[in-house]
């Protein structure tokens, strides 16, 4: 019922900076409750900016002051504006939608930050 697909990811050099979007559709009307995730070979999945369904916004204490959601909510497409990579910041992001009763996921978009 909800679709998300993710662009943005590729290769950049420590220091520098990609966008991440999330367009979704089907059965969705906000962004709010959308968040990116990511996973590093060999570590679990962790989040790492979340929007709550009021419209609050959360950060990993490991992103933050670096990384910045933003949405278009008319589009449903949410954007993730990452900067001063790092290398420990590889790894496949994910885009997320979790209402109540309901869990989402994209394909995923490889981000890989190299030294």
């Amino acid at each position: 019922q909800v679709q998300l697909v993710e662009s943005g990811g590729g290769l950049v050099q420590a220091g520098g900076s990609l966008r991440l979007s999330c367009a979704a559709s089907g059965n969705i009307f906000s962004i709010n409750a959308m968040g990116w995730y990511r996973q590093a070979p060999g570590k679990e999945r962790e989040p790492v900016a979340t929007i709550t369904p009021r419209g609050s916004t959360y950060y990993a204490e490991s992103v933050k002051g670096r990384f910045t959601l933003s949405g278009e909510n008319a589009k449903k497409v949410l954007h993730l504006q990452m900067s001063s990579l790092k290398p420990e910041d590889t790894a496949v992001y994910y885009c997320n939608f979790h209402p109540a009763g309901a869990n989402y996921w994209g394909q995923g978009t490889q981000v890989t930050v190299s030294s």
